[in-house]
């Protein structure tokens, strides 16, 4: 898988106030932006966990810890799924 980088400048004195090391940091905007666009239905779950940097089992917890569903499927889906299946 090859990767880019984008750079996000910080003022000093945020990093200094977030109380966190740069490592800290890039891990929480990575973990956040995925959660985001993941929300926004922009990237599935797959490749949300892949931007966060986590595993699978790891995003999902996370996802469930701030009550967010791990599937946009609704009760119409699952009916229209299993009448598919008769």
């Amino acid at each position: 898988m090859s990767t880019q980088t984008i750079s996000i400048d910080f003022p000093s004195d945020i990093l200094l106030a977030l109380n966190e090391t740069e490592s800290e940091i890039k891990q929480r905007i990575k973990i956040s932006l995925a959660i985001r666009l993941y929300k926004l239905e922009k990237l599935t779950i797959g490749k949300a966990t892949q931007v966060s940097g986590l595993s699978r089992f790891q995003f999902e917890t996370i996802l469930s810890e701030n009550e967010i569903p791990i599937s946009n499927l609704t009760i119409d889906d699952v009916i229209s799924d299993i009448e598919k299946l008769k």
